[in-house]
């Protein structure tokens, strides 16, 4: 195409098609639509309109992009573009999330024990790699958690709107806190007793941040499976009796060991030393 080509009015316009609010997923600072990009379902996410011209605002909305647009984690909704959208103004692009919240799914009773998995798992991980990636954010909530129609697949939106030089320890214990209360709360409407992770998600919530998890991985160990925990010990014991069995075979402290001869109806005992 001849560079000084300009391109019709008429075919920005039919790139964004099918242009719907989505009010309950809107942001504190953001209205939130689907639409069509080229055919292409995707959510936009642009200032409230009262919010636009707002030079802090505007601001705020630039920062977030410039900060999630590098981010890349399988339950982290990942960041396309920031683009004028006709209607709309300045938005930044995501991929599409055709599914539910945690919160919709507790308020209609819907809330199965794939969900708690995917809470121990996919949710944990996500949060480890914000805070490895140093993202100031959002505190979890169910209303931010997000599992995809087809495979149920956890998706965490609303991440990232600056990046710091490193995470304080009152940010991790904050962020632990918060989970166990995402994590009680779908425990509550599964309605399955669950006594261990109750008792992990009681602890993540001490009032005390010094009696909560130190870090995620120390959370992620609570949360494993017991059986799997009490087998991995079971190893490492062996191992340490099995280090300690050769120490000990080959010091000096160690009685030394004998040579029986027989001779007729005599037996001698013949030290080695």
């Amino acid at each position: 195409m001849d560079s000084n080509t300009s391109i019709p009015p008429s075919a920005t316009a039919e790139k964004w098609t099918e242009i719907e609010h989505l009010p309950e997923w809107d942001e504190e600072f953001y209205h939130v639509y689907t639409a069509k990009k080229f055919g292409k379902w995707l959510m936009l996410k642009t200032l409230r309109p009262e919010l636009k011209g707002d030079p802090e605002y505007e601001r705020m909305i630039e920062k977030e992009f410039e900060v999630r647009y590098n981010l890349a984690h399988p339950h982290i909704i990942m960041i396309n573009d920031y683009e004028d959208v006709p209607g709309l103004g300045r938005c930044i692009i995501t991929d599409d999330v055709y599914g539910d919240s945690l919160a919709k799914l507790i308020r209609e009773g819907k809330v199965t024990e794939d969900h708690i998995g995917k809470l121990q798992h996919q949710l944990l991980d996500a949060l480890d790699y914000i805070q490895s990636n140093h993202l100031e954010h959002h505190p979890l909530s169910t209303s931010r958690i997000i599992f995809t129609e087809n495979i149920g697949n956890l998706k965490l939106i609303d991440v990232g709107f600056d990046q710091k030089s490193h995470i304080t320890p009152k940010d991790a214990s904050e962020d632990i806190r918060n989970y166990g209360e995402v994590l009680t709360a779908a425990l509550d409407a599964v309605g399955t007793p669950h006594p261990r992770l109750r008792k992990v998600a009681e602890r993540c919530m001490n009032p005390d941040p010094s009696k909560r998890y130190a870090d995620v991985n120390a959370l992620r160990m609570a949360l494993a499976d017991r059986k799997t925990n009490n087998f991995y010990l079971a190893i490492i014991a062996f191992l340490v009796a099995m280090i300690a069995l050769l120490l000990w075979l080959n010091s000096p402290y160690r009685p030394a060991p004998e040579i029986v001869t027989g001779a007729g109806d005599i037996t001698t005992t013949v030290s080695t030393d």
